[in-house]
């Protein structure tokens, strides 16, 4: 990946974040710098935006991004709780 874009969601959430818990998340970026198809790709509304699931201690996290052009689109990342329509409405 040359370039690293990340939303103000992404942001909020990291920032809002215990500091292990940043650890991990860019752990999980390097992973998926490193190996891009990782996450799902998605159908319908967002056909073209990949999840990646991920856990940290008991809960499971998700983390949605996007690939374009050798640049790497975090969108967000959050419980399942409502994430999908948290990022359907980030999209829009």
């Amino acid at each position: 990946m040359k370039k690293i874009i990340a939303s103000n969601l992404f942001l909020r959430f990291k920032k809002k974040s215990s500091v292990k818990l940043q650890l991990e998340i860019d752990k999980q970026v390097k992973n998926i710098c490193n190996n891009p198809k990782i996450g799902e790709l998605k159908k319908g509304d967002l056909k073209s935006v990949r999840v990646y699931k991920f856990t940290f201690g008991k809960q499971l996290l998700l983390f949605s991004y996007e690939i374009k052009n050798n640049t790497l689109f975090l969108y967000s990342i959050g419980s399942h709780e409502n994430f999908y329509k948290k990022l359907k409405q980030h999209l829009q």
